[in-house]
């Protein structure tokens, strides 16, 4: 592995928030059992010891996943459990087309009323809901053990930013995301139907202390880079010998400066054009293709 250089530190991205819907209550079209009502917030799990990522599933009770890709990729996932799955019968036909076997559990059969009252009207749910219990995150060296480079996020809050994420993380080969524990969302329906089954393939892991993961990951051989506009240009070619653990900050805040003073250099993206900033996802997505096009 090359030397490491000297970090290089800078000013934040001031990458902005994406402005997602807001979700109005749901219609009063008869009322759901108290196991179908969506999850609302839940307390955070307890900090797991010396800042490494919380090895257990994240906190609360089973939750929603709707929609047919967060759905299909649930389904297929050994590891998680299911309690329920509501199906209309039009979804029930087209999903028996994307399993190659029986379903793991006995669908109910419902109706499109029920599952807008369940989800809320602005849920696209196609007709399908699961009820299923969070997933458990391996720990951290075992989660090194997949080939790819591993994302971490300083307090990025949307879960729809989370979950795109995660989508490009699972498109471009990232071995896991890392997200700081009192500062993210937790799984949560929202959360699944923005990665589209990512959630069941990326190890989506908890710490407490980023800046002791940070250099946990350095113990481990991974070349840290904080992706803020106060560095150099990220070239990914200048990365093909290392293996890289990349670090973004908070949708308009950035990095914070214990995170960028934690990481072996600081780079931005190539913006010629008129916008200076990004929002945190596509930023995300912008970073790892320049990552992963120079293997």
């Amino acid at each position: 592995m090359p030397p490491r250089p000297p970090s290089r530190n800078g000013d934040r991205t001031g990458q902005r928030p994406s402005e997602a819907p807001k979700r109005g209550p749901a219609p009063n079209q008869g009322r759901p059992r108290d196991s179908e009502r969506p999850r609302g917030p839940r307390t955070p799990s307890a900090p797991a010891q010396g800042g490494r990522p919380n090895q257990g599933g994240p906190s609360g009770a089973a939750n929603w996943l709707y929609g047919t890709h967060p759905v299909v990729a649930a389904l297929h996932n050994p590891n998680r459990r299911l309690r329920r799955l509501l199906l209309t019968e039009e979804a029930e036909a087209g999903l028996a087309g994307r399993m190659a076997g029986p379903l793991p559990l006995a669908a109910e059969r419902t109706d499109r009323a029920r599952l807008d009252a369940l989800l809320g009207r602005d849920a696209v749910h196609s007709g399908m809901a699961l009820l299923a219990d969070p997933l458990a995150t391996p720990p951290l060296d075992q989660v090194l053990l997949r080939p790819g480079p591993v994302l971490l996020l300083d307090q990025v809050t949307d879960p729809r930013n989370v979950g795109a994420i995660l989508r490009s993380a699972a498109a471009f080969g990232v071995a896991a995301v890392i997200v700081q524990d009192r500062n993210a969302p937790e799984e949560t329906g929202v959360l699944a139907k923005a990665a589209s089954g990512a959630l069941e393939t990326v190890p989506l892991l908890r710490a407490v202390n980023l800046s002791r993961t940070l250099a946990a990951l350095k113990a481990a051989g991974l070349w840290t880079v904080g992706l803020d506009a106060g560095g150099g240009t990220l070239v990914g070619t200048a990365f093909r010998e290392r293996r890289v653990a990349l670090v973004l900050g908070a949708e308009g805040e950035g990095l914070r400066r214990l995170t960028r003073e934690s990481c072996d250099e600081i780079a931005g993206l190539s913006m010629p054009g008129a916008m200076e900033s990004l929002n945190v996802s596509n930023a995300a997505a912008v970073a790892l293709y320049e990552l992963t096009r120079a293997g």
